[in-house]
């Protein structure tokens, strides 16, 4: 259970995808301008990142590894992503118009979002357990969740605020991430 604990916490804090290894920075800033889009990108993303997870662990074991094609890893779990994209995709459009419209071109993006195919390489690296692997899949889309919402609220606020002309925009939200980079650096020491 200590395990377990330690990886979640790992997963959400010190191994942040976006923080500690600056994937998935693209549809960070590309969609973190509102709190509700950033929390509806972020909770598509963490059930394609759980989703993906389960599905190329089974993959790889039950498949790729007895039948010797594990060179096949990437572009099978690409594909997997790919698919699981498009049924977030169709739900979204029928369900939720205004977030399918609000997200736009970055809900497709997510196929190639490289947190998603990042933490699925990273369970089968790590050589992790099908528990561990949906709990690190779990805590790492949090980890994305977080991040995205945070800064889409530190850049809503930014919006109301005087920020030098230089800064207005796109810069502002970069400064806004490195600091935050820094700030989740803080946790390092947890485990």
């Amino acid at each position: 259970m200590e395990s377990i604990l330690t990886l979640i916490i790992g997963s959400i804090f010190v191994n942040n995808y976006v923080f500690a290894k600056f994937l998935g920075v693209c549809p960070l800033l590309g969609v973190s301008t509102k709190v509700e889009t950033a929390a509806g990108m972020g909770a598509a993303v963490t059930f394609v990142i759980t989703m993906a997870s389960a599905i190329t662990y089974v993959i790889y074991y039950a498949i790729l590894e007895p039948l010797n094609l594990v060179y096949l890893e990437t572009i099978v779990f690409i594909l997997v992503i790919a698919s699981l994209v498009q049924f977030v995709e169709m739900f979204l459009k029928k369900s939720s118009p205004a977030l399918y419209n609000a997200l736009g071109v970055y809900l497709p993006l997510i196929t190639t979002n490289c947190v998603v195919l990042g933490v699925a390489v990273v369970n089968i690296t790590e050589n992790f357990s099908f528990l561990k692997t949906i709990v690190n899949a779990i805590g790492s889309s949090v980890g994305f969740f977080i991040a995205i919402v945070l800064l889409a609220a530190i850049r809503e606020k930014v919006a109301l605020s005087d920020v030098p002309k230089a800064f207005v925009g796109f810069p502002i939200a970069m400064v806004s991430t490195g600091l935050m980079a820094i700030a989740f650096l803080g946790f390092a020491g947890l485990i």
